[in-house]
């Protein structure tokens, strides 16, 4: 997800390294702030696979600034990892939102329809939280007020994702 939002972030633009942390924490930072120690490791894990490139520009105070720009093999990687996502980036909802917030540079309708119907199916599998056996249980079986609502939240959260889904590939697909 970290070399997704970084891929993706400078797909739009080079940036420096604070200001990308900042863009991604403001992604992704709700669920999982973004510590330097983890940052700058993927940063260099990219650049050395040559999909960054890094240049060194005067600060505006003292320091020079390193500024992070998507390499052409950067771009195609971005691309190939939107095309085809991970399985945990379909199921995994704060994964599946870093691939949706960059899933416009997938410039293929077919291909971004294809991505967007793969969480759709997965979405209508009957899931819930809480199971009777191998039986999933919906919100209106539960006597728990904190169980119920949480199911029930769940449940509007699908619902507005299915009809956005289903709305959005029926436009690609127009």
């Amino acid at each position: 997800m970290l070399e997704l939002a970084i891929l993706g972030f400078l797909y739009d633009t080079p940036l420096h390294g604070y200001e990308l942390r900042k863009r991604i924490a403001a992604l992704t930072g709700h669920v999982k702030p973004v510590a330097e120690s983890t940052l700058y490791p993927a940063i260099k894990r990219l650049e050395k696979a040559g999909l960054l490139a890094r240049t060194t520009e005067p600060g505006s105070v003292a320091a020079p600034r390193h500024v992070l720009t998507l390499t052409e093999d950067g771009r195609r990687e971005l691309r190939r990892r939107l095309a085809e996502p991970d399985p945990r980036d379909i199921s995994d909802e704060n994964r599946w939102f870093t691939v949706l917030a960059f899933l416009r540079h997938l410039e293929d309708a077919e291909a971004q329809s294809a991505v967007l119907r793969r969480r759709l199916a997965f979405l209508e599998e009957p899931a819930s939280f809480f199971y009777d056996g191998d039986r999933p249980l919906r919100a209106e079986e539960l006597d728990d007020p904190f169980r119920r609502g949480l199911l029930t939240i769940a449940r509007a959260t699908s619902q507005a994702e299915l009809t956005w889904l289903r709305e959005t590939i029926a436009s690609l697909d127009g």
